[in-house]
């Protein structure tokens, strides 16, 4: 297990969550992100971005005008999944 530190203070919406979410796409399942914002926002956006991408807040604390957040990046994330595949091929006068 890996820990990252992510300094986002100072930064606002949507800049927290996409940064997160960028800095997630690096990491290794099992890795730990240490997420420090001070947006206000972020405690709705970092959460739903943390449902979407199927990761695991670990602990959300308010430290002074600092939100922390740590996320354990999972073992199977959710993939985007084309659903086009799901219905199998298709001919040109579908």
């Amino acid at each position: 297990m890996t820990l990252t530190k992510l300094d986002l203070t100072g930064l606002k919406c949507p800049l927290p969550a996409l940064m997160t979410r960028k800095a997630l796409k690096a990491l290794s399942p099992g890795d730990v992100l240490e997420v420090h914002c001070t947006d206000p926002l972020a405690v709705i956006d970092i959460p739903g971005l943390i449902g979407e991408t199927g990761d695991k807040v670990e602990i959300a604390a308010r430290i002074g005008q600092r939100i922390v957040f740590m996320i354990e990046k999972a073992n199977d994330p959710i993939e985007d999944i084309n659903t086009t595949a799901l219905d199998g091929p298709r001919s040109r006068d579908n």
